[in-house]
């Protein structure tokens, strides 16, 4: 049987940067977009939780069914980390029983289990190599660049999740200050798919038509998203910006 070391492909004495950086790839290659699958996807979602929350490396299992249809990789208490929402707009009208989350489960269920996935890119790659926001092959530059995962990558938001939280789960430091809506720190641009806001009183009626989006308060509601983030300095957002310090003393207050 593996143990969640063997899932990420990495000694059991590594630490916690190395674990991280093995998951961050390990998480790509498994995407069923890049020739994985669903259940390889989240065995390294679990190997990777399963380390991280200090768990018994020997109580690790590979595969999990709970009989109730719910698609392989559902945790031992019962969360369901990537199920979609049921708002009818990611295919979550076609019955979660179908995909019953074992090995067996065919490629149409398997999609239809997995949350919203997101191709994410830093900014800073565009400012680094005279690429612009509307280059129609933004992405394929992207690819073929070869970036290291901090940089460019996969990640899939789990349901009731954040793009921002999502990204933090997966151990990336992307920007942010107030977590509510009220500054720009988190921005990102939206280049295909979309993402819904609850509340917007920082960025105007323009901004938002450019695709620009908070990930702090920003939920996805497509099945694939490709994004920008790190554009915080931007002209217009950059006056829109807090310091990210006083929200931090703020809650280490509380």
């Amino acid at each position: 049987m593996q143990s969640p070391y063997d899932v990420l492909g990495i000694d059991p004495d590594a630490d916690r940067d190395a674990v991280v950086r093995a998951y961050r790839k390990r998480v790509k290659d498994a995407h069923p977009d890049h020739g994985g699958s669903l259940v390889e996807f989240e065995r390294v979602r679990r190997a990777y939780e399963h380390i991280t929350e200090g768990r018994d490396p020997s109580t690790f299992e590979t595969d999990i069914d709970d009989g109730r249809g719910r698609r392989n990789g559902t945790t031992e208490d019962g969360r369901s980390g990537s199920g979609r929402r049921d708002d009818g707009r990611r295919g979550s009208e076609r019955s979660r029983g179908e995909s019953g989350g074992t090995e067996g489960s065919d490629e149409e269920g398997e999609d239809r289990s997995l949350g919203p996935t997101v191709e994410y890119l830093d900014y800073e790659v565009l400012e680094a190599n005279g690429w612009e926001l509307t280059d129609e092959d933004l992405f394929e530059k992207a690819e073929a660049a070869d970036l290291d995962v901090d940089r460019h990558g996969l990640l899939v938001v789990e349901d009731r999740e954040t793009l921002l939280e999502a990204a933090e789960r997966y151990g990336f430091s992307w920007p942010y200050a107030c977590r509510g809506g009220a500054c720009a720190n988190c921005a990102v641009a939206v280049v295909e798919g979309e993402i819904e806001m609850p509340v917007s009183t920082i960025l105007t009626d323009e901004m938002k038509e450019q695709g620009v989006r908070l990930s702090c308060i920003g939920q996805p509601v497509t099945d694939n998203l490709k994004i920008v983030f790190n554009i915080e300095r931007l002209p217009g957002l950059a006056e829109l910006r807090l310091p990210a310090e006083q929200f931090e003393s703020a809650r280490a207050d509380d």
